[in-house]
């Protein structure tokens, strides 16, 4: 594959952008901060997403981040300006991060939250919100937000996916500190690694994503969004139906299944 390196593509201030042999990686890059989100680096999350996931050269988008931490939720001087919002002011600020939360969701590519410190309130969000989490071992994790007076409402669709409803119960109301080894119990991180080998693990992984086909790889995410927690209807079963003979008949099913039976390889890896 090509190497086909891109560095700060949009000119991002809060972030790193970089495309690597169809591996984009998106850097939270306020670590003086502690990555802390404002209105800044969420609508630049947005942009990021929204583009990388139209680019036909990437295939997988690496959510990482500079410093100790990973997110800290929102940034001190940002929650200050909130303080004095209205009422509609506040709809419209809390509605920026639901979209960029929906955005990176709803990415037609597979996403990796590569973590490597603290994840703590909208931290949880982002990282939930990814297809795929690996966490460094002393990662703590923490939905803090009723300790301010306030509720995880904005990120709470993704976080009870990720961790489930009961486990979401006891979290969203303590407010306790997790470590990595709770998180990946609860399937809110799906390995805890060591922090020398967090760069390697997600290297290796990313490897594999880009061998598959990157159109039964958006079907896959948006199947996943259909189908999971949905009752097994015979509405659900006719659109299961038709998502695999869609997927046979399209030009990547074609390919892939003719490719597996001649005995080599298909054209997504060969085409570069």
């Amino acid at each position: 594959m090509q190497n086909d390196t891109v560095k700060n593509t949009n000119n991002y201030k809060s972030l790193l952008v970089t495309i690597e042999q169809h591996v984009a990686t998106v850097t939270l890059n306020c670590p003086e901060k502690r990555n802390a989100f404002n209105d800044e680096m969420i609508s630049e999350l947005t942009v990021a997403f929204e583009q990388l996931g139209a680019n036909d050269n990437v295939r997988v988008i690496v959510l990482a981040a500079a410093g100790k931490a990973f997110c800290a939720g929102a940034d001190l001087n940002w929650m200050r300006a909130m303080a004095d919002y209205s009422y509609e002011e506040n709809l419209a600020d809390a509605d920026k991060l639901a979209q960029m939360l929906k955005t990176i969701y709803e990415c037609p590519k597979p996403t990796i939250a590569a973590i490597q410190g603290d994840v703590y309130a909208g931290g949880m969000g982002l990282v939930a919100a990814c297809d795929v989490a690996f966490a460094v071992k002393i990662a703590n994790f923490c939905l803090s937000e009723v300790r301010l007076g306030l509720a995880p409402a904005t990120i709470s669709p993704y976080v009870i996916r990720a961790m489930g409803a009961r486990a979401a119960q006891r979290y969203f109301l303590s407010a306790e500190v997790f470590d990595a080894k709770k998180a990946r119990q609860l399937g809110f991180i799906h390995e805890r690694v060591s922090e020398e080998s967090l760069n390697d693990v997600v290297a290796t992984f990313c490897t594999k994503v880009v061998k598959n086909s990157p159109d039964a790889m958006k079907t896959c995410k948006t199947l996943m969004h259909d189908v999971a927690g949905q009752p097994i209807t015979e509405k659900l079963i006719k659109h299961t139906v038709k998502g695999i003979a869609d997927i046979r008949a399209s030009e990547q099913g074609k390919e892939g299944v003719q490719a597996f039976l001649q005995k080599r390889r298909p054209a997504w890896q060969t085409e570069d």
